[in-house]
């Protein structure tokens, strides 16, 4: 059997590639958009890509199922469970309906869908069972229901999807999946779950990429729980301090239920000469992704400019500052090299923006401003109309600025409507995260001013000071 795990830092999403290497037939489980990679692992490993799944409708980033059949041919299987409201959509209409118990032959290889609600209702685990070498299965595909160390929040559905107050339902779907499925399973299997550390699925998932059964039995923070029958102690416990989730789920959930568009073989980037750049950006038809670190971005940037700070967090801060159900201005990046560019353009696709439309390696010959920016000993002496906290709830609670308002940056675009008139002084904790909303907020129109060095600063500058011995 081969089974490999395919990693992606950018979203801590991990999919699975499954084969039979008797017959070279494989699975993919969980599949991102940008689809190259499995079709690169399975020619590598001489096999075919007959079949496709997904554990759930996911909500952090876009599905590459539809994608990935288009492109093979692959049978497409998803849940059926999870009740009518749950269904997924016109995109799946060729698509096997999956119930508890179904399952999928790849060669030797069997795929039994686990009905595990709780994340989700229509959530389904999958047990491998290496018919070559046991009838038993040795491993669980958890999805985003068990991580490593932790299980899947309860209370996306209310953050991403319109609900009201699902959590404590979810909550206790969680602890019932929990005790009659995954406890049930003998210690030996092996755990591989969908996300890994820093993942907003989860509250406390750990970097390790896989466990067992045994291990999560005796380790996981709310093994004690299960042991006692404390359901009430379990739901407070998972349901306290869950970090925000991002806005820009809502339309994952949306697009990924219905069925992402197809993208096929897409074309290389245009790169753009400066004259053209120039006079699309002074007419404002183009949008433009300063990828640079935002200390090369205060030195000058595109008036209006976007500041997504190179590839490795591409999707997950793309998906802060640009909506593509509201704006349909393409993308031109600011960016080293047509290589990166592409790759950009593939993060990009994950989270579901597709109008990168080329790119430019300098800004020789382009209109520059200097972002706002202002040292953290002089905040006070701006007569601000909002000082904005845009880390964490958990962050912030920890500590923060006096008088500090906390929006998180993957919320702060859709909130921009209610923010005030008048200047407003921005931070994170370091200022990487702080430059990427402030160019958002700032092309949204608000009058922006950046901490410069975020909370660290702030915090070294107010520290009482030691006189030398």
């Amino acid at each position: 059997m081969l089974l490999e795990r395919l990693y992606d830092d950018d979203l801590a999403h991990a999919s699975y590639v499954i084969g039979c290497q008797r017959t070279g037939e494989a699975i993919v489980v969980d599949p991102r958009r940008d689809v190259q990679v499995y079709l690169d692992l399975a020619a590598k490993n001489g096999m075919t890509i007959t079949a496709v799944t997904e554990t759930h409708i996911h909500a952090d980033y876009l599905s590459g199922t539809r994608e990935l059949a288009a492109r093979t041919g692959a049978t497409m299987y998803v849940s059926g469970e999870g009740g009518p409201d749950w269904q997924y959509g016109s995109g799946f209409q060729d698509a096997t309906r999956m119930m508890h118990g179904h399952r999928i032959a790849i060669g030797n290889i069997t795929v039994e869908a686990v009905h595990t609600p709780g994340h989700t209702p229509e959530h389904l685990s999958f047990l491998i069972t290496d018919g070559a070498a046991s009838s038993e299965p040795g491993y669980v595909l958890t999805g985003d229901f068990v991580f490593v160390g932790d299980v899947g929040r309860p209370d996306l559905l209310d953050e991403a999807a319109g609900g009201v107050d699902t959590r404590f339902d979810g909550a206790s779907d969680l602890f019932a999946s929990l005790r009659d499925q995954f406890l049930t399973l003998p210690d030996y299997v092996q755990v591989l779950p969908a996300h890994g550390s820093g993942s907003a699925c989860g509250k406390a998932l750990g970097a390790v990429p896989s466990s067992t059964v045994g291990y999560e039995r005796r380790f996981a923070w709310w093994a004690p729980y299960l042991e006692a029958g404390d359901e009430q102690g379990f739901i407070d416990t998972l349901l306290n301090d869950q970090p925000d989730a991002h806005a820009y789920f809502a339309r994952m959930k949306r697009q990924n239920r219905v069925g992402p568009a197809l993208r096929g073989h897409l074309a290389p980037l245009t790169e753009y000469s400066a004259p053209k750049l120039r006079a699309d950006i002074e007419a404002d038809r183009v949008i433009v992704v300063d990828t640079r670190h935002h200390s090369l971005v205060h030195e000058g940037t595109v008036p209006g400019a976007l500041n997504v700070p190179g590839v490795a967090k591409a999707a997950s801060y793309g998906a802060w500052v640009y909506n593509p159900e509201s704006e349909t201005r393409p993308l031109v990046l600011l960016i080293d090299s047509a290589n990166t560019a592409a790759q950009f353009r593939d993060h990009l696709l994950r989270v579901g923006i597709d109008q990168v439309d080329g790119f430019t390696t300098t800004l020789e010959g382009l209109p520059t401003v200097q972002p706002k920016t202002i040292a953290p000993t002089d905040l006070y002496q701006v007569d601000a109309a909002l000082l904005l906290d845009v880390r964490n709830r958990t962050e912030y609670n920890a500590g923060h600025i006096p008088n500090a308002v906390q929006l998180s940056g993957g919320r702060a675009l859709w909130h921009a409507d209610e923010l005030p008139a008048g200047k407003i002084l921005t931070y994170c904790q370091s200022g990487v995260r702080n430059s990427v909303v402030a160019s958002a907020l700032r092309r949204a129109g608000h009058d922006v001013i950046e901490i410069e060095g975020s909370y660290n600063a702030w915090v070294a500058a107010t520290a009482p000071q030691t006189a030398p011995a």
